[in-house]
């Protein structure tokens, strides 16, 4: 009987020393556990990658952002869930001061109370969480992935990052930013502006003449060439009747006069240049046959030009019949009336012929030269025309990209001038803008269907 009690004993033994084993095993394995969850690192831009150790995200070069174990046990009310979970929003947009003097950094940064943190974007900015009991009011909360996303309470967004509170001070100081309806800010990695092809030029001040060039004709034009004869004969007449005090015949002559000079304005003719034929003795011969070296040219001018013509500007004039070489003008008279159907104006100008070598009624090309003076540009690859607004990409720094509406003027020399929308210095894009253009579109929509599908964390 001892024997088996003694083994009894003996077996019980090892079967407490076996079970304190595994326990200890167990609870080995499970801090191993608990201290590999607690050493994932994500990316913040794309949240579907993790790794085990710190470093950059081999799809944007982004730092690997450490994530943070989740709360186990049992649940806990909003309240407490909103002291556990409380995060400062650090550099989210309008809050980054350092990043090239105040301008948008595109990236919010999160940190627990206490917790000392670095914007991986600009890489400056670098805070301290506040407080869980700072006091401040929490407006909503957000999801810094999805801009415009907004929830009552803490937890995770579809993304299944935590949310971030947004405080009232917050809202009030991103307020006065301005964004571009259907239209959002890109940021792109460098590899991936070589791939598109990116390229930028600066908004800077340049003197620009704008070339108008236009079908024209060397005149012959005996109609205007009456006209004139008429005015001044009217005009004689009507001098003389005055010299010699006959005052019914005065009046009758001035009013022909009149109606000679209203007959040339319709023709074409300015004030200046009807003044001009009121001194003379006889009409223009230049009108016909040319004379003293000169001949008018008659340039059809489409109606959207005509806000860069004025008489006096410089004009070019070439002809097929004398290849290479160019006929020196001015701008004389532009037509008070536009023809119904080819919807131009006529501008006169008068060309240099030193050599004869032009021949009335011979087919030109005219190419006027308005001066639009010293001007702020950007190239015109630059422009990018949606149809009903005329949009910019500007580079602001760090890989953002940030459309820009613009109001512009007068295009020439391959540039285009801006009104309203740029300042000189800032960096547009020049090469690559339609596929910038068509990410900021959709990440606008993307935003668009956040805010309006989880406006209350539902």
């Amino acid at each position: 009987m001892k024997r088996p009690q003694r083994s009894v004993i003996i077996g019980l033994v090892l079967a407490a020393i076996l079970i304190g084993a595994v326990s200890v095993v167990r609870s080995r394995l499970g801090g191993a556990a608990r201290n590999h969850a607690a050493a994932t690192y994500y990316c913040p831009m794309h949240p579907t990658y993790t790794s085990d150790r710190p470093g950059t995200c081999p799809i944007c070069n982004m730092s690997l952002v450490k994530k943070e174990p989740e709360l186990s046990g049992q649940a806990t009310s909003a309240k407490d869930q909103g002291k556990a979970s409380v995060f400062e929003s650090i550099c989210y947009l309008h809050n980054c001061e350092k990043l090239h003097e105040g301008k948008p950094c595109p990236m919010t940064v999160v940190a627990k109370p206490g917790e000392r943190v670095t914007c991986p974007i600009c890489g400056t900015h670098i805070a301290e969480g506040a407080p869980a009991d700072s006091g401040r009011k929490i407006l909503y909360w957000t999801d810094p992935m999805i801009p415009g996303y907004k929830a009552e309470g803490p937890g995770k967004s579809p993304m299944g990052m935590e949310l971030v509170p947004v405080y009232e001070e917050e809202a009030a100081a991103g307020a006065g930013t301005i964004a571009l309806e259907g239209y959002a800010p890109v940021m792109l990695t460098p590899q991936k502006q070589q791939l598109i092809g990116v390229t930028t030029a600066p908004v800077q001040r340049r003197t620009m003449t704008k070339a108008i060039r236009a079908a024209s004709v060397v005149a012959h034009d005996p109609e205007l060439y009456q006209a004139q004869q008429e005015f001044i004969q009217a005009n004689q007449a009507w001098q003389q009747a005055r010299d010699r005090q006959q005052p019914e015949v005065a009046e009758q002559a001035r009013r022909l006069a009149e109606s000679a000079r209203l007959r040339l304005r319709h023709l074409g003719l300015n004030e200046e240049l009807i003044d001009e034929v009121a001194g003379w003795t006889a009409p223009d011969h230049r009108l016909l046959l040319g004379g003293a070296g000169q001949f008018w040219v008659y340039a059809s001018i489409y109606e959207y030009e005509l806000p860069w013509v004025r008489p006096g500007i410089r004009a070019v004039v070439e002809v097929s019949a004398v290849p290479g070489y160019q006929f020196a003008g001015t701008v004389k008279a532009i037509d008070p009336m536009l023809d119904a159907m080819t919807r131009t104006a006529r501008v006169r100008i008068l060309v240099n012929d030193p050599d004869g070598l032009l021949k009335p009624e011979m087919f030109a090309t005219a190419t006027i030269l308005a001066p639009l003076g010293d001007q702020l540009a950007v190239p015109q690859e630059a422009l990018f025309d949606t149809g009903t607004r005329q949009l910019v990409f500007v580079d602001i720094g760090q890989g953002v990209f940030e459309p820009r509406q613009v109001a512009i003027g007068g295009k020439a020399e391959g540039y285009v001038q801006v009104k309203a929308g740029l300042s000189e210095g800032e960096a547009v894009v020049t090469s690559g803008n339609f596929l910038i253009d068509s990410e900021s579109r959709l990440k606008a929509a993307l935003q668009g269907a956040g805010t309006e599908g989880h406006q209350h964390g539902q």
